[in-house]
């Protein structure tokens, strides 16, 4: 795997970075329409409250949907849509040592790959 680099940090991003660097993911909920909403940002995306609050997960998950690239110099890599226990989608990368081993409907739980500031969020398969 390629060294990531680190990502853009942002005063409404803050708070999710410095959780993923203590091992924390973190995503937005509505307080006017309840709904949970990744990637964290300020508005909700489906009534366009500002009224949004920060909460921890579990880290959990479901693959919905994913692809497995085997081109380029990083490959092979998986992105995948995972289903969050909590509710929300994350397009995410997934860890594996065997990409033809993951499935739809396979648990997979969070991870935090390193970079030269805080870490990414990325999910592995559940052992």
């Amino acid at each position: 795997m390629r060294k990531l680099s680190p990502p853009e940090v942002t005063p409404e991003t803050q708070p999710f970075w410095d959780a993923a660097a203590e091992g924390k993911l973190l995503i937005k909920r509505c307080g006017a329409c309840d709904a949970p909403h990744y990637y964290p940002r300020a508005l909700c995306p489906f009534c366009l409250s500002a009224d949004t609050r920060w909460e921890e997960t579990d880290g959990a998950g479901t693959i919905y949907s994913l692809s497995t690239m085997r081109r380029g110099p990083d490959a092979p890599f998986t992105l995948a849509y995972v289903t969050l226990d909590q509710g929300p989608a994350v397009l995410t990368n997934i860890a594996a040592d065997d990409h033809d081993a993951l499935a739809i409907g396979q648990r997979v739980r969070v991870r935090f790959a390193p970079t030269e500031g805080a870490p990414y969020p990325m999910f592995a398969p559940e052992t």
